[in-house]
């Protein structure tokens, strides 16, 4: 959790974490929180609560995961892991147009190290043209992967659920709610019998399951509304 003095406090993702304690964030300006932080100076004053929440776990030598638009960032730090760790893996990152395409230099660096991945755009100005869950079909028909590990709009994140519920592939999906507190307490990210905040933002395929008919189709404004996906 991340505070603006005077503004808000949000929850982000870890980008990367270096041996020397220093860590990482990818925000991207979107309302005034995030516009006051793009406008700090080294030395200004933040403040910082966690980590919160649970975490992917690394499972099996065979492994895909599913990126779309500032969802990549917390896979780029979990990829960095699955090299360390000698694991295969494949990445498909998406976007609407190239421009938002995240961390390509990267991505290209780890694609010498036992990393094959992917791009997809919606107006087909990079890699291939449609939704990243098109070439991901395609690929889980192929090959047996040992895990799929996503992370995006959660429209997105429901069409890889059901394309690994029809493959029988374990699925990790990390979600993103409004989240006030970041302890469990306030209420404010509840999905289905979950907090995502403490339960989550990671859940497995079975968890998923028991969200029907929230997951995929309604989140909770600040005033704990529901109201429908964007």
């Amino acid at each position: 959790m991340l505070w603006i003095p005077g503004v808000d406090e949000i929850p982000l993702s870890i980008l990367d974490a270096s041996k020397n304690g220093l860590i990482s964030v990818a925000v991207k300006n979107v309302g005034e929180a995030t516009r006051t932080l793009h406008s700090k100076r080294v030395g200004d004053l933040i403040g910082v609560r966690g980590p919160f929440g649970n975490n992917f776990t690394i499972k099996g030598k065979r492994l895909l995961m599913v990126g779309g638009g500032t969802g990549i960032a917390p896979l780029l730090f979990l990829i960095k892991q699955m090299v360390r760790r000698a694991a295969k893996a494949t990445f498909i990152i998406g976007a609407k147009t190239k421009d938002e395409l995240l961390f390509i230099n990267e991505l290209e660096k780890l694609g010498k190290k036992r990393v094959q991945f992917f791009t997809s755009t919606e107006d087909g100005t990079c890699g291939i043209t449609g939704l990243c869950t098109e070439p991901l079909e395609e690929m889980l028909a192929k090959e047996q992967f040992s895990t799929v590990y996503v992370c995006g709009p959660e429209r997105m994140i429901f069409k890889v659920f059901e394309l690994t519920q029809r493959h029988r592939t374990p699925l990790q999906a990390s979600l993103e709610r409004f989240m006030r507190c970041g302890i469990g307490l306030c209420g404010s990210c509840v999905i289905g019998k979950y907090r995502v905040c403490k339960d989550g933002p990671v859940f497995t395929t079975q968890q998923l399951k028991e969200m029907t008919g929230e997951f995929g189709f309604f989140k909770r404004d600040r005033y704990g509304r529901k109201a429908e996906l964007d």
